[in-house]
């Protein structure tokens, strides 16, 4: 294995941002870990989400807001010899990011986090229903710790 842990905060940023969705492990009342895919924001060392307001995720998070976000990109299959099996590697660069859930009211906030998320993917202004933005929480994870990793680059 070729792989080097990553200590440049601005190469792990990079990964962040070459990323288009991130995966979010959290803990359940029951000790037991739970992980679901997401659409993020990113912007100066805090995450972006929103999400429907009722539902599993949203029980665990209020009740354990410590998360571990996990994004990864640029994999590619590689070997040194195709018929042995142990000669087989994936090249990927990867970072790992730790915080606490931040859930956000304040309507101003949520359009700005909607906002955040939305450049992520797309370009332009936006408006928003207020009735859907009451249907949603945006939430925001402050990043207390990011650990990257480059296998094969």
């Amino acid at each position: 294995m070729r792989h080097r842990f990553l200590t440049d905060h601005s190469e792990m940023e990079e990964i962040i941002r070459k990323c288009q969705v991130c995966h979010i492990a959290m803990v359940d009342p029951d000790g037991r870990p739970y992980l679901l895919p997401f659409n993020f924001g990113y912007e100066k060392d805090i995450l972006y989400f929103h999400s429907a307001r009722m539902g599993k995720k949203m029980g665990i998070l209020i009740n354990n807001p410590h998360v571990c976000v996990e994004f990864s990109t640029d994999y590619l299959l590689r070997f040194q010899s195709e018929k042995v099996g142990c000669s087989y590697t994936m090249k990927y660069r990867s970072v790992l990011a730790y915080g606490k859930v931040e859930f956000i009211e304040d309507p101003q906030q949520k359009t700005r986090i909607m906002n955040i998320v939305m450049k992520n993917y797309v370009s332009g202004e936006f408006i928003y229903n207020p009735p859907s933005m009451n249907e949603i929480y945006c939430w925001i994870v402050k990043i207390d710790k990011l650990e990257g990793k480059i296998n094969g680059y």
